[in-house]
């Protein structure tokens, strides 16, 4: 299989995955290769149950279930991913967007499995404002490393983002709720605030956020529109 055909294929097995686990499974579910890096973007994906629940009011009960059942195949997605393209995943990453209905996994490779996509896009100047806005809620990360993985998708993993009373509750057991908490405030942040329409130029049609807190370090995943 060349790699768009391998990208369809997991996008496949990740649909059936999720309609397995969950009883019904996403209206969209596409893969992107890049670099070191496997995105899948999945839309139209809530469970009968969830649905419910978010009408409810219980998003922070629905995110946690969801992580607990995502973060279990992702193991297995992993294995595929890695049997598939031959190459291994160093980490992977996931966050969703209950109002939008969409999510978004991110795989770290080990080596480089995609062509590197040429981009107009002023990587400072984006960098710049990632900057400017987690000053607002936390501080200025210590690194930024700006990927373009496709005209829609673009990933942005900041370093040395922690301040201390953040370290000090993860150390104290609260790491659930300090990430939930985050999940909430940054990407509001980031949409309320945030200038990347007139730095993209496209309408942001998604921004999602997952964290690493042993290794101090998070991903972002900016979804365009078309």
């Amino acid at each position: 299989m060349n790699d768009l055909k391998k990208e369809e294929y997991i996008s496949s097995y990740i649909s059936k995955l999720l309609r397995k686990n969950f009883g019904r499974g996403p209206r969209n579910c596409q893969t992107t290769i890049s670099q070191n890096y496997l995105v899948t973007y999945i839309s139209g994906f809530l469970s009968p149950m969830e649905d419910i629940l978010l009408q409810q009011g219980q998003s922070k009960y629905v995110d946690h279930a969801r992580n607990v059942i995502i973060t279990h195949l992702l193991d297995e997605i992993k294995g595929i991913i890695q049997i598939t393209f031959n190459i291994g995943v160093e980490e992977y990453y996931h966050d969703w967007n209950f109002p939008n209905n969409s999510g978004t996994l991110i795989f770290v490779l080990d080596t480089e499995a995609g062509q590197k996509m040429n981009s107009d896009v002023d990587i400072q100047r984006l960098e710049h404002e990632v900057s400017r806005i987690s000053l607002m809620v936390e501080k200025v990360p210590e690194k930024i490393i700006t990927s373009a993985i496709s005209p829609s998708i673009f990933l942005i993993e900041r370093r040395g983002i922690l301040i201390q009373i953040e370290k000090a509750l993860i150390d104290n057991g609260f790491e659930n709720e300090l990430k939930f908490t985050k999940d909430e405030l940054e990407k509001s942040y980031f949409h309320r605030y945030g200038r990347f329409e007139d730095i993209f130029n496209k309408s942001v049609r998604d921004i999602f956020i997952d964290w690493n807190f042993k290794e101090d370090k998070s991903f972002m995943a900016f979804i365009l529109s078309s």
